[in-house]
């Protein structure tokens, strides 16, 4: 098993299409899986720059050229856990890019296997 074929973050094609959308519109973005609060625990979308990750936050990897991150204390919790980023109607979170347009990203999640577990032990991505 490769870092390739074990991606801790990936999306529907409806996610893909959304966020081409919303980088013609506004460029180079980021992620930030938020941990809770006002916005829950949905993927915030921001501009690049907009959004200071710390030290301590954990890079998943990227999405159409997308970087993604959440907070460590976060990641403890869900490290066995792929995300699926996916698009649903509705209004996306306060400070996300999503807000007000009708559309937001959720994030779906399914358990790494055993051996996907095992494989992603060794893996550290370097932060883009």
């Amino acid at each position: 098993m490769t870092t390739d074929s074990v991606p801790r973050v990936i999306a529907t094609d409806s996610a893909h299409a959304f966020l081409a959308t919303l980088q013609q519109k506004y460029g180079k973005l980021m992620f930030f899986q938020s941990g809770g609060c006002c916005d829950g625990s949905s993927p915030l979308c921001y501009a690049q720059g907009e959004f200071q990750v710390s030290d301590d936050d954990v890079y998943l990897g990227s999405l159409d050229g997308t970087p993604f991150f959440m907070g460590h204390d976060q990641f403890v919790y869900w490290k066995h856990t792929q995300l699926i980023i996916d698009v649903v109607a509705g209004m996306g979170g306060m400070f996300s890019l999503d807000n007000g347009t009708g559309k937001r990203f959720l994030t779906r999640s399914r358990l790494f296997t055993d051996a996907e577990n095992l494989a992603l032990e060794t893996i550290v991505l370097a932060r883009p």
